[in-house]
């Protein structure tokens, strides 16, 4: 059973005629019907009656319609993805990213795909906030957390699970905190970008996630000052595990709770609502996805 007659038979379908479908796709009535023919050959069923005013389906033909008519829609959403690759592309994006993916990925990602397409010109920002799209004039987002606005068009590139972590000498010094209850023991650095809040800390248990109210003499809405803080030994720190992955895997700090900490926060590219983006914007967040999806295991 071939595909294109399966297409063609959910055309058939919809517009009740031979004809229309020939015309529509540049064929002679009679490569439509044979065409057909061929589909209840293969089937070995007849799926349409035929007269010379009108089709009728037949119980074996309407039991296929619906799956053909699957088959011509995931035909039309394949080409629509992939629409554009082989154009030139041009202009300009404007876009704004969290600072860490900017940092640990997105630059190099986005300079790249510039490099790629010489008639392109991306303005990026780094910020974590959720800025405007529409207001702001931004063609892509690319955020971490939790998405409300249902004006805006989201699509998931992964999740960023976190973790809690400290210094060897931090640990040698205060000791480890045998279960999260004890962190209120500890002086938590505190990260002021959290959906959360800064100082509520979220964990797993059998019974459900649940909340430590932790509190320090540290807090920053800066990723890199946190991490150089908890580097330093001056405490505790619950963070996105791609921000210390590195740290972590070389010993120069020791993730505390490996299998308990509760948050996990979707990476998405979020765009304004259209029913389909800007081919550059598209290109760009396939781009993207995939240097993300390359280094999936640093979250």
């Amino acid at each position: 059973m071939r595909a294109d007659d399966l297409i063609l038979f959910s055309q058939v379908v919809e517009m009740g005629s031979f004809s229309k479908v020939a015309e529509v796709n540049n064929l002679t009535n009679s490569v439509v019907s044979k065409r057909i023919a061929r589909l209840e050959e293969e089937l070995a069923v007849q799926l349409l009656y035929r007269t010379t005013r009108k089709l009728t389906l037949t119980e074996a033909g309407k039991a296929l319609a619906h799956s053909a008519k699957n088959v011509k829609q995931a035909t039309v959403e394949a080409m629509d993805a992939i629409s554009g690759f082989g154009e030139n592309i041009s202009g300009h994006i404007k876009m704004s990213v969290p600072c860490i993916s900017g940092d640990l990925i997105l630059a190099d990602a986005v300079a790249e795909f510039c490099n790629m397409h010489p008639g392109l010109k991306v303005d990026m920002e780094l910020d974590n906030r959720f800025v405007d799209l529409v207001d702001g004039g931004y063609d892509l987002v690319i955020r971490t957390g939790y998405l409300e606005d249902s004006s805006l068009i989201a699509r998931h590139i992964l999740d960023s699970q976190w973790v809690v972590c400290a210094s060897p000498a931090y640990v040698a010094k205060n000791g480890k905190p045998a279960i999260p209850e004890e962190l209120v023991q500890h002086n938590c650095l505190q990260y002021a970008y959290q959906t959360t809040g800064a100082s509520e800390w979220e964990f797993k248990s059998k019974s459900g996630n649940y909340i430590v109210s932790v509190s320090g003499a540290f807090f920053t809405n800066n990723a890199t000052a946190l991490r150089k803080a908890t580097l330093g030994g001056h405490g505790i720190a619950y963070v996105p595990r791609c921000l210390v992955y590195h740290d972590l895997r070389n010993g120069q700090l020791v993730d505390l709770f490996p299998e308990q900490v509760g948050k996990k926060l979707g990476i998405y590219a979020v765009y304004p609502f259209t029913r389909q983006p800007p081919n550059k914007v598209k290109l760009l967040i396939e781009h993207i996805r995939a240097r993300y999806l390359a280094i999936s295991h640093y979250f």
